[in-house]
């Protein structure tokens, strides 16, 4: 069996939910708590809600009018409603005291073998269940917002649970089209002990003005693939409500990446929570309205120093897949290319490599054969660097290695013509290093591209101290004509997308680990609990290990932060040669490499 086939056994299966749980109470009706109602209202259950606020009573009627069948909603302000429930699930906000008060009060209320259930992802379902009346009978449910798209429930057992009481709510849980992954009481559980450092991670780059909150959340959503970027989900979830759960996360496990961020609280003590208050990161057109509208933090586009200059020949350096990807880019948005490689052979693979790809595209129905043939065309390859002679810029994709780069940027200087400018697409070296190995490093400047670069929209331009204006404004001119999204980074290990994405990747390996979850079964957490393309393990293997250490090393020796210390099994692992797709075998086997 291998760790996919395993990850599907380790998913709960149970039988058709049991009639016992056909009523079912919410307490608390806020964002999560409503869409909980509506799934389970769906599903043709008879749910009673409880909440003392009105309007978030009124909220969750509004929500489920539209629903037909035999399920349906009523609300109510007071905990006794609740008496007739099969299972109670409280969705109360993130906070120790309150979320036993009303277990603790609710056991005066329900049968005696009625099950109650606590949202909680961070908060010890074990300590709460202890403090009610019926430990055996109370567990924990975990959903992801929004209830309605999310697949993923995290049901989480305690040494008290009685299993009776677990496949019920497993049962229901099938039942409402969502899978159930079991969880052990860990802080965070699987999906948001990954999530919320990560996110609180990105407010902190938000917080130091490293980057602009439309940058940060572009850089993640087109450098990832993933559906929201961070500080656009954080809004959705409620700032107060991260807040809470980092605060319990870090109270719990003493990890520093868990510490809210400062400006978490501030926003929160500002009332500007997120979509629900119409104001957190973002300013939305009305509370609990998705739209975000333009305030006086959104972009201008009139922040650029210096004028671009034309742009009407490029060069490429380099002849693997990236070289390749990014002339291919260049060629079919209408410029000449000259892609140079270490010798006359090399550069000439790299082409018959860009042919290749054009011709899949054909096949895909993505360009006509004509288009094909025209930026065929436009890509000249050659043996030396005397070729670039007259490009307007010059983009070099070799290997990651500062001594290359340099010596390749020191070669470039005596080559190419006064005024081109020379960028470099490295991921984690110091942009200003290899500024520094020209005389003109005002004209050097970072174009991070994203393999595969012909279908990755996102490049990472970056600026180092000594960049021009005019280069700088001619990265940003030139993405605009290939048909790229630019987010502005300052000159520091990883970027945006690196420096977020690779913490974790390694948080994930350290779980694996400690015996916590299996890769599979992280992987379909990610998946389907926080609508990733890809679990995290997916992704490693597709990168790389030998470049995933390399880049964690590289950040570690950046920051000097203790988390960033690469997980051992990670090292181990590519000691043994275990590198992912390209061996075929890393975290996941292959049936060959490649």
């Amino acid at each position: 069996m291998d760790q996919r086939t395993a990850a599907s056994a380790t998913l709960l299966s149970p039988t058709p939910a049991p009639p016992a749980l056909r009523t079912v109470a919410v307490v608390g009706l806020g964002t999560l708590g409503a869409g909980l109602a509506e799934a389970l209202v769906r599903s043709g259950r008879r749910v009673v809600g409880v909440d003392v606020d009105p309007a978030a009573a009124g909220r969750a009627l509004a929500a489920s009018a539209g629903l037909t069948g035999p399920g349906r909603l009523t609300t109510h302000a007071e905990l006794t409603a609740a008496a007739e429930a099969d299972l109670v699930v409280e969705a109360v906000p993130e906070d120790f005291s309150l979320k036993r008060a009303v277990l603790k009060d609710l056991d005066d209320v329900v049968r005696p073998t009625a099950v109650l259930a606590t949202t909680t992802d961070a908060l010890p379902v074990t300590r709460l269940a202890a403090e009610t009346a019926r430990p055996g009978r109370v567990v924990g449910l975990h959903f992801f917002h929004p209830v309605r798209a999310m697949r993923l429930v995290e049901v989480v057992s305690s040494v008290l649970t009685a299993p009776e009481a677990l496949a019920a709510v497993a049962a229901l849980v099938t039942d409402l089209g969502k899978e159930p992954l079991p969880a052990g009481d860990r802080p965070g559980l699987v999906a948001d002990g990954l999530l919320f450092g990560y996110l609180n991670q990105a407010a902190a780059m938000y917080e130091s003005r490293y980057a602009t909150r439309e940058d940060i959340d572009a850089a993640m959503r087109l450098g990832c693939g993933l559906p929201m970027g961070p500080l656009a989900l954080l809004d959705l979830i409620g700032l107060d409500t991260a807040r809470a759960v980092l605060d319990a996360l870090h109270h719990r496990t003493g990890h520093r990446p868990y510490a809210p961020a400062p400006i978490l609280g501030q926003l929160v003590e500002a009332g500007m929570t997120g979509r629900k208050a119409g104001r957190g990161f973002y300013t939305y057109r009305a509370p609990h309205d998705g739209a975000a509208v333009p305030d006086e933090l959104t972009p201008t586009g009139g922040a650029r120093l210096g004028e671009p200059r034309q742009v009407a020949a490029v060069g490429v350096v380099g002849s693997g897949t990236m070289a390749a990807g990014i002339a291919e880019v260049f060629a079919g948005a209408g410029l000449p290319v000259t892609l140079v490689g270490r010798d006359a052979g090399r550069a000439a693979t790299a082409r018959d490599r860009i042919a290749g790809s054009l011709e899949r595209r054909v096949r895909k129905g993505r360009i006509t054969a004509a288009e094909r043939d025209a930026a065929l065309a436009r890509v000249r390859p050659a043996g030396s660097l005397a070729a670039l002679a007259g490009a307007d810029l010059v983009i070099e994709a070799v290997a990651e290695e500062l001594t290359v780069k340099r010596r390749l940027f020191a070669a470039l200087d005596a080559t190419c013509r006064p005024g081109a400018v020379l960028a470099t697409t490295t991921s984690s070296l110091p942009v200003i290093a290899c500024a520094r190995a020209t005389s003109r490093p005002a004209d050097v400047v970072g174009m991070h591209f994203f393999n595969p670069a012909p279908a990755m929209r996102l490049v990472e331009v970056v600026r180092t101290v000594l960049t021009g204006g005019a280069a700088h404004a001619t990265a940003h001119a030139v993405c605009a004509a290939i048909g790229r999204h630019p987010v502005d980074c300052r000159d520091r290990a990883g970027f945006v997308v690196n420096a977020l994405l690779f913490p974790y990747l390694n948080d994930a390996v350290r779980m694996v680990e400690e015996h916590y979850a299996t890769p599979a079964a992280i992987d379909t957490a990610m998946r389907l609990g926080a609508g990733y393309p890809m679990g995290p393990f997916e992704l490693l293997d597709v990168v790389g290990l030998d470049v995933a250490l390399a880049i964690q090393r590289t950040l570690h020796r950046e920051f000097g932060e203790p988390t960033h210390e690469p997980a051992g099994l990670l090292s181990q692992l590519v000691a043994a040669g275990w590198l992912g797709r390209k061996s075929g075998r890393g975290f996941h086997s292959y049936g060959s490499a490649g």
